[in-house]
């Protein structure tokens, strides 16, 4: 008997095969977050390598920040695995099933899947931003003032709740398998999970010109006011590019990491949420409805005061 025969063997008999059948669709969508858990302990190992390199330089490795970042990362991943089934994964099948395309997987289409997903992540990004509701789940991304790879883990257990994973449901309504959208998503991350780094220079201009890169990202993660919301790319660069939103790293003004109201805080609940308390503070002073309702899909920095 084969090993995976003996497996479903156990399985069958424990009678809780119809638990994982009823389980198995739930998880299917969420293989991205599957991929990400898989590859956390190569995410440890070349954060523990980069330690060793930087953890002379305060200004770039703390390690108490950098066990936080990695809590952070749990909790964002807990709450994607717990949950994406149950709010996302009815979205995508209801529009896989009504797709206007029956789309065969192959090489082609697996190219226009990546493509699509990294298309849909600029402007899922570029929204994260520039619409304050997104902004206060994102923001404890870029609350650090260091950059490096634990960075990379820094989320919000809250994403699945705001609504960004909206952004990829076109997809499925064209025709492409939500479930592939999830992979294609997964190795998007995994992929940016390396551009978090200052021991990565420029890399060949071709690389510079098509891909995100650690250059790249150093910009998107400044504070500088040149450096304000740019470079949204995920995987490619190439839409920052086509959309003006792409800006060079400067070697004569090198990124100062962090947010212009910088929260220091080492309470994962309060980095978690600060950005959404202000928000629901500001729809609190009085005004009517529409008005306040305004904070939500206005700009982080917008204020009524200043309409």
């Amino acid at each position: 008997m084969a090993l995976m025969d003996m497996m479903m063997a156990v399985l069958e008999e424990s009678g809780l095969l119809p638990l994982w059948n009823a389980l198995a669709p739930w998880l299917a969508l969420d293989e991205r977050q599957l991929i990400f858990v898989v590859a956390t302990p190569v995410f440890i190992a070349v954060t523990v390598w980069e330690y060793l390199r930087i953890r002379h330089d305060p200004a770039r490795m703390n390690v108490p920040e950098a066990l936080r970042n990695f809590a952070l990362g749990a909790g964002y991943q807990l709450t994607e695995l717990l949950f994406a089934g149950l709010i996302a994964f009815p979205v995508y099948a209801f529009l896989y099933h009504h797709r206007l395309l029956d789309l065969e997987l192959n090489w082609a289409t697996g190219l226009l899947t990546f493509l699509g997903v990294d298309f849909c992540f600029y402007w899922m990004h570029r929204s994260s931003h520039r619409i304050r509701w997104f902004w206060a789940a994102h923001v404890v991304h870029h609350s650090s003032e260091r950059m490096n790879f634990s960075t990379a883990m820094r989320q919000n257990a809250t994403n699945i709740f705001n609504g960004m994973w909206l952004f990829y449901v076109p997809l499925a309504l064209i025709g492409f398998n939500p479930v592939w959208i999830g992979v294609a998503y997964a190795l998007s991350l995994v992929y940016q999970f390396f551009i978090h780094t200052t021991l990565v220079g420029k890399l060949p201009g071709w690389v510079e010109t098509v891909l995100n890169t650690p250059s790249h990202h150093r910009v998107h993660h400044g504070r500088n006011p040149g450096y304000i919301d740019r470079n949204y790319g995920g995987t490619l660069i190439v839409w920052d590019r086509l959309f003006g939103t792409f800006v060079a790293e400067d070697e004569q003004a090198p990124p100062e990491y962090g947010i212009t109201r910088p929260v220091h805080s080492r309470n994962l609940l309060v980095l978690w949420t600060h950005e959404y308390v202000d928000l629901f503070r500001a729809m609190a002073r009085p005004g009517g409805l529409l008005s306040r309702l305004k904070h939500l899909w206005k700009p982080p920095e917008w204020d009524r005061d200043a309409d």
